[in-house]
């Protein structure tokens, strides 16, 4: 992915700051020296660097700082605040509001995916449950109005364009009255990528700005630009009043700092980024766990959100199951099914602590997509008898080889899938239940820890049975080796090579340093 490089390096170099025995304005220099050659080669703008350098000299004093402070905290601190400050203008994105008629218009350079990133936003909020519409106003591109016609009839997205009209800007102004009048909730307009040096295309994006009046306007910006993203943002800028960014191409492995440089150049807050060509490949974008997420530390409250998004709490078979402290084939099929809603497996496992890029890159995105869709062929095979059991009818052969000929799945691999859910199972019947160890947290807590992941509330710990009752969950789950095969399974075997092999680590960075406890008292 993009700026992986750059999220290894300053990581590195902060490791490396761990290590020095002595903090001084010398050790300080020169991870400052590190950090801002990383984001020299990753084509960040050199008078953001600059900044960036200035600043955190500023912040650390080093002839003020207490000598009880924790100057390594403190300096660490002040350079993940600066790297957000490098992608937060500080300034409160706009937000489209359901009940109220919502234009945005996109603007962009050719060829960085705007027509795409259309459709995505618009599958994004009809998701959220509003009438969405596309409108293209891009008669500049051959194909352009078939693309998106192709994008958003499999999204199942209304839009609005002609093959006859040649000017973007009637069709642009009849396309919104059309759907103003079938009040829809958002509507997107697209327009024909140009550059700076285009002054005719450059009129027409004002024309057609004038003529729709957005509530919106957003910059696509193509993440492998490099340097040149400076000076065409500001063209943009000056022209139209951008709103907002949407940076795309963010799964490739360019350097990827030019885009960053567009935000000090527009003044204006990313608001999600691309990071594929599927509908689903649109994160939403904030930028301290974005760079929580590049230096490998993770994105809980990004976890918490998606894992929300899927009203989990609305099974309520499930639900039920859990807190009698029984799990289902049936339990472990459907959340199975939420996992693939997700999106690839790799993206969810880059939100979690301690998963640095170089661990995302040992998984196989496919192969783990490959292997959870076989499992869904062989729950697909099985009897309602049996998916509302415990797995234990399955000692039975015959029909452990009844599901392997109906699934076309080989039976040891339907014997690996018991396993797991026989793992799982033990785990929910240990944590479920009236004594259970979830009957003893408090909702309240979670969300605090949720929010703060790198603190643990003493009232938590003390509802979960104190350090003992943690050391006892993670007994339960198998222990660290439990938890690290399980993952390897679920993964296809692609967290091997030290993928998982940092689980204690992970958790030490969750809870605070409690991880290194529970290694320690064994």
């Amino acid at each position: 992915m993009v700026l992986n490089e750059l999220g290894a390096r300053i990581n590195g170099a902060l490791q490396a700051l761990s290590k020095e025995s002595v903090i001084d304005d010398k050790a300080l220099d020169a991870l400052l020296r590190e950090i801002c050659g990383a984001l020299l080669e990753s084509d960040v703008n050199v008078r953001l660097v600059q900044q960036l350098r200035v600043n955190v000299k500023k912040r650390v004093n080093m002839e003020e700082l207490a000598s009880s402070t924790n100057k390594r905290k403190v300096i660490q601190n002040s350079v993940f605040d600066e790297l957000c400050s490098l992608v937060d203008p500080g300034i409160e994105p706009w937000q489209p509001r359901k009940g109220k008629q919502n234009i945005v218009m996109f603007v962009g350079l050719q060829g960085s995916g705007k027509t795409t990133s259309c459709t995505k936003l618009a599958a994004y909020y009809k998701h959220k449950g509003m009438k969405v519409g596309l409108v293209c106003a891009d008669t500049f591109r051959a194909g352009a109005f078939d693309q998106l016609k192709q994008n958003a009839s499999r999204a199942h997205i209304p839009y609005y364009g002609s093959y006859t009209e040649a000017d973007p800007v009637q069709i642009a102004a009849d396309g919104v009255a059309q759907f103003k009048k079938d009040k829809f909730d958002l509507i997107i307009v697209d327009t024909s990528g140009r550059h700076k040096q285009e002054v005719e295309l450059f009129a027409e994006m004002e024309q057609i700005a004038a003529a729709v009046k957005p509530d919106n306007t957003i910059f696509v910006m193509d993440g492998t630009i490099g340097q040149a993203a400076d000076s065409q943002a500001r063209a943009f800028k000056e022209s139209v009043d951008i709103g907002s960014i949407i940076i795309t191409k963010m799964d490739g492995h360019a350097k990827g700092g030019g885009a960053i440089s567009a935000v000090a150049a527009t003044g204006s807050p990313i608001v999600f980024i691309g990071t594929g060509e599927h509908m689903h490949d649109l994160d939403k974008f904030s930028a301290r766990p974005f760079i929580s997420k590049m230096l490998g530390m993770g994105d809980i409250s990004g976890l918490v959100e998606t894992v929300q998004d899927l009203q989990l709490d609305k099974n309520e078979d499930m639900m039920k199951n859990i807190a009698k402290g029984v799990f289902t084939l049936k339990d472990m099929r459907d959340q199975l099914q939420n996992i693939m809603k997700l999106g690839p497996l790799s993206k969810l496992m880059g939100m979690m602590p301690g998963m640095s890029p170089e661990m995302l890159k040992s998984m196989d995105a496919d192969e783990s997509t490959k292997k959870l869709r076989s499992y869904m062929c062989v729950f697909d095979s099985m009897t309602e008898g049996e998916l509302n059991s415990d797995g234990k009818l399955f000692d039975d052969e015959k029909r452990l080889r009844r599901v392997a000929r109906g699934s076309g799945v080989r039976m040891v691999e339907i014997q690996a899938l018991l396993m797991q859910h026989g793992q799982f199972g033990q785990m929910v019947k240990k944590m479920g239940g009236p004594n259970g160890m979830l009957s003893k947290m408090n909702p309240a807590a979670m969300q605090q820890m949720a929010k703060n992941p790198g603190a643990m509330n003493p009232n938590m710990l003390k509802q979960m049975g104190g350090m003992g009752g943690m050391q006892k969950m993670i007994q339960q789950m198998g222990g660290m080796s439990g938890v690290q095969d399980m993952m390897k399974q679920m993964m296809g075997g692609g967290g091997g090579g030290g993928g998982m092999g940092n689980m204690q680590e992970m958790m030490s960075q969750m809870m605070g340093g409690l991880g290194g406890a529970m290694g320690g008292r064994r």
